[in-house]
């Protein structure tokens, strides 16, 4: 098991160097934050961590601790697989065309790809057999960007894997063409379940813009924001920084374990193709802080900004997610009890939490535990990472918890 002495605290570096500062046993006192992401690790509780926090001004904490990789310390610029963080930044890809009046929200799908008739919604089962209809509703751009257009992962769904064992339709994963047209589970508009609609979104960003969503990303986000480390494959000046998966075992320790986005996929799906570092996702983080301008370079409009972070559900709400994959992930039930929504990017909570986010604050995550938030009433983002299975399990979340409430408690300016 991890020591103590494995922690890292990495101060605010001078533009292209990272200073780390050991603390050893018996050395400086840490902080809240830095004693919460040290004793998850050498609880295992995580197999390594790297937290950062930060305002509209930048990022003015700087954590790790424990091996990112065999032999290899995590560190600021550690490389993640972000998973489902993407479908932030694709969803931004959406906005950016809503805000420059190429694209509206409650456009149909189909009317942009025709293809995208072609689903249909499982009715029932005959037997062994899906029995289908038509939708009694057709799906909008804006279903998509909220997880209501009725389409859901094989992992929170029990009919989408029964569907697949019955036709052998491919997991999204597979990275090809024919693994979009997942069947949707309930009529769009009525109700949330968490899928693969942002895949979809992305494609729709292609479709009008004319760019493969990869170099649109690259032209319009990544890097006007700096955002280098960041791409749909792992390029060459990062492979030696990205960090191994670990799932826990049934003796409750970590080993390593292969998962990853497919490479050179038929279409890069916005749903969990990209990497990223902490400090390249705190960049994108507080742009929306800085109300779509950052660095000198307009991503949004500051309305645009206000129109992508409020509610876009239409009187629906976040529902608690159960799992049929628990060695995949855990449950997920966000702050209990909490009204909560979608914006046409994250997840929002519609009611302050005591000693931690405010209303209107955005959040999400990737499977592997990649999490981020960010409260615009208090001016603060935030990411905790790692690389583990099962998803949110609880020794993640007890840590995760303990973050936050450390990060408003301590501050980030």
């Amino acid at each position: 098991m991890l020591q103590p002495r494995s922690f890292i605290r990495l101060t605010r570096p001078a533009p292209g160097q990272i200073v780390r500062h050991r603390h050893a046993q018996g050395g400086k006192t840490m902080n809240a934050k830095d004693k919460v992401i040290n004793t998850a690790v050498a609880n295992g509780d995580m197999p390594f961590a790297v937290a950062m926090a930060g305002n509209a001004k930048g990022i003015s904490y700087r954590a790790a601790a424990g091996d990112a990789a065999p032999g290899r310390k995590a560190a600021a610029d550690t490389v993640f697989r972000i998973f489902s963080m993407t479908k932030a930044v694709g969803s931004t890809a959406a906005m950016i065309l809503v805000d420059r009046g190429k694209l509206d929200v409650d456009t149909p799908v189909e009317a942009i790809l025709p293809e995208f008739a072609r689903i249909q919604v499982i009715e029932r089962f005959d037997g062994d057999k899906p029995v289908m209809r038509a939708p009694r509703r057709k799906a909008t751009i804006r279903h998509l960007a909220t997880h209501t257009s009725g389409l859901a992962y094989e992992f929170w769904n029990a009919d989408v894997p029964r569907y697949m064992a019955a036709t052998g339709h491919p997991t999204i994963l597979s990275g090809t063409k024919a693994s979009m047209f997942y069947p949707m589970v309930c009529d769009p508009g009525t109700r949330w379940e968490y899928g693969i609609s942002i895949d979809w979104l992305g494609q729709v960003v292609e479709k009008i813009d004319g760019r493969r969503i990869d170099r649109f990303l690259q032209d319009e986000i990544l890097g006007p924001l700096g955002m280098t480390d960041t791409a749909c494959e792992v390029q060459d000046h990062m492979k030696d920084r990205l960090a191994t998966v670990s799932a826990r075992g049934e003796d409750g320790k970590f080993a390593p374990f292969e998962l990853a986005p497919p490479s050179q996929p038929e279409f890069y799906g916005m749903g969990h193709t990209l990497y990223s570092t902490a400090t390249d996702y705190m960049t994108f983080l507080r742009l929306f802080l800085n109300k779509g301008t950052l660095n000198g370079h307009k991503v949004l409009s500051e309305q645009g900004v206000e129109r992508m972070l409020g509610d876009h559900m239409n009187g629906l709400t976040f529902d608690k997610m159960t799992t049929i994959a628990p060695a995949v992930t855990a449950d997920v039930d966000i702050f209990p009890g909490v009204r909560k929504t979608h914006s046409f990017g994250f997840v929002r909570n519609e009611a302050d939490i005591p000693g931690m986010r405010s209303a209107g604050s955005q959040s999400w995550a990737g499977v592997c535990n990649t999490h981020y938030w960010f409260d615009p009433k208090k001016d603060i983002a935030a990411v905790i990472m790692t690389q583990s299975l099962p998803f949110l399990e609880p020794p993640f979340a007890r840590a995760y918890e303990a973050y936050e409430k450390a990060v408003y408690a301590e501050g980030v300016a």
